[in-house]
């Protein structure tokens, strides 16, 4: 990361610092996204990654909003999405996260990845937040601590897995955006400290009283997350997981309706409101792509759910989309 990066703001579509051939490779992730935003961007992310070996090792700086900046390697697959600007990156929570930001909470990011949600939730626009951002690859981790350093640390990173316990598990496979230790100790991989979310309270990372909300993208973890924080869910607390698209059980909503006493909530892209879920069938129509994962919002506090619903006005989405 010793050459200076590639600069691109999202709100004005100008790039900078890119050499005529980087230039030409960034207008071809901008098309491939916008033909793949028709097919849920299926095969998107290995054809970027095909034209970033034609790249030299670069990063891109985003500016996401005037005051929050993401870095990644440019050309990366998973990320290179934001050169598209009409692209929305789990647009309903950040419905609910704009909605919020005169809430005083603070966001635990788990499998926060390069940070993205963390450097939003921590910028002046969406209301200048605390964040935890926690991350078990050690490579995924130093980008993330880089872009809390270009944010003038206003978010904590911590390098850890978030489990049912504390312990040591060994993270699986090769993407960097689907690291997992759901193999456990057993499987190959890196090693790494696992931490539960009521382990943030027991080590004074956060009060056991106050607003919360919990990212939960740990891929196939979040129900070993879910039992690890049955302290902290009894604040003020909702959990955003991720149901992947290719469990056709919906397994972590399953659990979360049989065994917690939290109320389930989707956000219906037919109506575009925020819905109770009680028939998980409502997931079979919601869930049409196997390879992207599905945000379902869970918390038995009224508060967070009065914010839900309250999102159903036309009137405030207008208000929180502008």
């Amino acid at each position: 990361m010793s050459e200076a990066p590639i600069q691109f703001d999202r709100n004005t579509g100008v790039m900078s610092g890119a050499s005529p051939w980087e230039r030409s490779i960034g207008l071809a992730l901008l098309a491939g996204s916008k033909v793949g935003a028709l097919i849920s961007h299926r095969g998107y992310n290995a054809c970027a990654n095909t034209l970033k070996t034609l790249l030299p090792e670069r990063d891109i700086d985003i500016m996401l909003n005037p005051g929050a900046i993401f870095s990644f390697p440019y050309g990366d697959g998973y990320w290179s999405k934001l050169l598209n600007r009409t692209f929305k990156y789990e647009y309903e929570l950040e419905l609910l996260l704009l909605d919020s930001k005169d809430v005083d909470y603070t966001l635990l990011d788990c499998g926060a990845n390069y940070g993205y949600w963390s450097v939003l939730v921590s910028s002046p626009r969406f209301g200048s937040h605390k964040a935890i951002a926690i991350e078990p690859s050690a490579k995924n981790f130093a980008r993330l601590a880089h872009n809390a350093k270009i944010n003038g640390n206003r978010f904590y990173p911590i390098h850890a897995a978030i489990g049912a316990q504390r312990g040591v598990a060994r993270l699986s496979g090769t993407k960097h955006e689907a690291f997992s230790i759901a193999g456990g100790v057993a499987a190959g991989g890196e090693e790494v400290s696992v931490i539960s979310l009521d382990s943030l309270i027991e080590d004074g990372r956060i009060p056991a009283e106050g607003k919360y909300l919990v990212k939960l993208d740990v891929e196939g973890v979040e129900i070993e997350a879910i039992k690890g924080g049955s302290r902290l869910l009894q604040a003020e607390t909702m959990v955003i997981c991720e149901e992947h698209g290719n469990d056709r059980n919906h397994t972590v909503t399953r659990y979360i309706l049989d065994h917690t006493q939290m109320e389930v909530v989707v956000h219906d892209p037919v109506t575009g409101r925020f819905e109770r879920l009680t028939d998980l069938k409502v997931l079979d129509r919601i869930k049409v792509a196997s390879h992207v994962g599905y945000n379902v919002f869970a918390t038995a506090s009224a508060f967070w759910l009065q914010r839900l619903y309250g999102m159903n006005s036309a009137q405030t989405r207008s208000a929180v989309a502008r």
